[in-house]
């Protein structure tokens, strides 16, 4: 008998032997590496967040260059970061389409935890960088990061294990809802601390959105998110900085000379694009004129040099990938995964439409990136990783 599973062992693939490890500890088949194949669902998702990034990559080449031109920098400097940045994330989707998504919750607390410490790094005078106001930055040598990016995963994984595993338990306050609302305030108290209201506002709506699917009732979330709402207004208005730029874009023609300025020169360079754009890096705005051009403000850019067609191709995309989240999410094999497709979806969702509404001129400006598209490499790395678990799921539905 030994002579014989000896023999079989010997010529077991490395991936059998795994599967035999998982078998004989007991590991559920949700948690075994799947070997179903990539569907059409997943490849449509690869190839939306690829065209993304590579639009990504080259308006931030496009406006970037002038940036680093101001500051007696190499005019590729930006552009070979944000690439090395987009290298990175592309080992973190890798990795997080290939790991099966639900040991990571053995994990999520520790993820949680460590994501906090972050948050805590920016108030490190020797480290931490102040920037339009909002100190929630790291500069760690050649390395900078900014960890809300970081914690909007964290969170989103924590609380999609905890609704996964108590899912028939959803209405109990004690077991369920309350660990949530610590969490998020934990997380929110950290990010309104660093001047990120921007940043809150993405980890509120994450919540609420797992909330909302793994069944909680709909007062309980109507009555968090009234009260969250409620907590924003009041956080911008007891600031007269805050308020007058978040309030600037009701009132253009007479902000434009100061608080407004930004969202004015950002709307002549969309409008300055046409249907078919001035062409790859002959637009105007990022002379100087759209300030943040190359991250925050990267959509106007896009409109300027790629007109009407690059808007419809950015715009199109997200809606694509949030269509095929949530057709994820509702193939999902168990909770767990819906809720994770569900979390990611809503979070490029979200930040896009502030983001896009903030540039047009349609929405307040918080200060948020446009995801997989602005410079930035921690907003690229964790929103590749993150798009690398939504592929995971896809992979393994139904």
């Amino acid at each position: 008998m030994s002579t014989t599973t000896s023999t079989t062992n010997e010529i077991m693939t490395l991936a059998q032997r795994r599967r035999a490890v998982l078998d004989q500890g007991g590991i559920l088949s949700v948690r075994r590496i799947s070997d179903k194949p990539a569907n059409r669902t997943f490849f449509a998702i690869f190839v939306t967040v690829l065209t993304l990034i590579a639009i990504g990559l080259v308006m931030v080449m496009s406006s970037s260059s002038i940036v680093a031109l101001n500051r007696g920098q190499s005019p590729w400097l930006m552009f070979f970061k944000q690439v090395l940045w987009a290298c990175f994330g592309g080992l973190g989707m890798a990795f997080c389409y290939r790991y099966p998504y639900a040991m990571l919750r053995r994990k999520v607390f520790v993820f949680l935890v460590t994501a906090w410490a972050l948050m805590i790094l920016p108030f490190v005078p020797s480290i931490g960088i102040s920037i339009n106001g909002a100190r929630a930055w790291v500069q760690i040598g050649p390395i900078g990061f900014q960890p809300s990016e970081f914690l909007k995963l964290a969170l989103l994984v924590y609380c999609a294990n905890l609704l996964g595993r108590r899912n028939k338990e959803v209405a109990d306050f004690g077991r369920v809802i309350r660990p949530i609302l610590v969490a998020l305030g934990i997380s929110v108290v950290l990010c309104l601390a660093q001047g990120d209201l921007g940043g809150t506002i993405v980890l509120t709506c994450i919540v609420l959105m797992l909330m909302f699917m793994s069944g909680i009732p709909m007062r309980v979330v109507g009555a968090i998110g009234g009260s969250a709402a409620f907590g924003a207004l009041m956080i911008t208005l007891i600031s007269s900085s805050r308020r007058n730029r978040w309030m600037a874009f009701m009132n253009l023609d007479e902000t434009k000379g100061s608080f407004g300025y930004q969202v004015w020169q950002s709307i002549l360079s969309i409008s300055n694009g046409g249907v078919s754009g001035v062409g790859i890096g002959a637009g105007t705005g990022k002379w100087g004129y759209v300030p943040l051009a190359h991250s925050d403000f990267i959509f106007s850019t896009i409109a300027e040099e790629f007109g009407s067609i690059g808007v419809v191709a950015v715009i199109g995309g997200f809606l694509l990938l949030v269509l095929l989240g949530f057709r994820v999410a509702m193939g999902a094999q168990e909770k767990f995964g819906a809720l994770l497709a569900s979390g990611v979806t809503m979070w490029f969702a979200v930040q896009a439409i502030i983001n896009i509404g903030g540039v047009s001129g349609s929405m307040p400006v918080t200060g948020l990136t446009l995801p997989l598209i602005s410079y930035g490499g921690s907003s690229l790395f964790v929103c590749m990783s993150a798009a690398g678990l939504l592929m995971n799921v896809a992979r393994n539905m139904k």
